[in-house]
């Protein structure tokens, strides 16, 4: 009768941590398909190759400095069936800790002097909408204030090019710049002795499907 009572026991201990191991392959092949989800949208930021680059200028003569930011998050949209449409909506978010000049003591400035004293601004946000065929608008927050960059924009073949112009004054940046100049007094004199970092900065955006 023990025997009968002892293997009735192991045989529901048995089958209670199979079922246990089923449930648990069951929910892991469920989450596996949820990470595997793939976008059947013909065009994608995400996959595209994506150069964000920009010129900003020093000295009274406006003597051209050029860097690009190496890392763009999409946040939201960024697909599509045509490049318009993959563009068109488009949130991102841009680390400001990405920023490269080719010169690691510019690169440390800038990241320390402009972007480190402004508020809430480890991140460049924005959303890029499309109003005809070659014109759109860039909603860029920055230092704590949205603004909007109007841009010309042309579509090649598969390749997606915005250019555009920001005055970083109209995000409340003036104290940001005069740091920025301050940090770099001698490197944006020019010969004329007087040290100047203009507010105007040229953006050239690119993504190549």
């Amino acid at each position: 009768m023990k025997k009968v009572v002892i293997l009735s026991l192991l045989m529901v201990i048995a089958f209670n941590f199979s079922s246990c191991k089923s449930e648990k392959k069951s929910e892991q092949k469920t989450e596996d398909k949820i990470e595997t989800k793939k976008s059947t949208a013909a065009f994608s930021l995400e996959k595209a190759q994506n150069e964000i680059n920009f010129v900003a200028y020093k000295t009274t003569d406006k003597v051209p400095v050029g860097g690009q930011f190496k890392k763009v998050d999409i946040i939201s949209g960024g697909e599509g069936n045509s490049i318009k449409e993959a563009i068109n909506n488009t949130e991102f978010s841009i680390p400001v800790s990405s920023v490269f000049t080719k010169d690691t003591s510019r690169d440390f400035k800038i990241k320390k002097f402009f972007f480190g004293i402004m508020e809430n601004t480890k991140l460049l946000s924005g959303k890029l909408l499309l109003t005809d065929d070659t014109n759109g608008v860039a909603e860029i927050k920055m230092n704590g204030v949205t603004e909007k960059v109007a841009f010309t924009y042309t579509i090649t073949g598969n390749v997606f090019n915005l250019t555009g112009t920001m005055d970083i004054t109209k995000w409340n940046a003036g104290a940001a710049l005069a740091s920025l100049n301050t940090a770099c007094l001698d490197l944006h004199k020019g010969a004329d002795g007087v040290s100047k970092t203009w507010s105007e900065v040229a953006l050239n955006i690119t993504s190549t499907f």
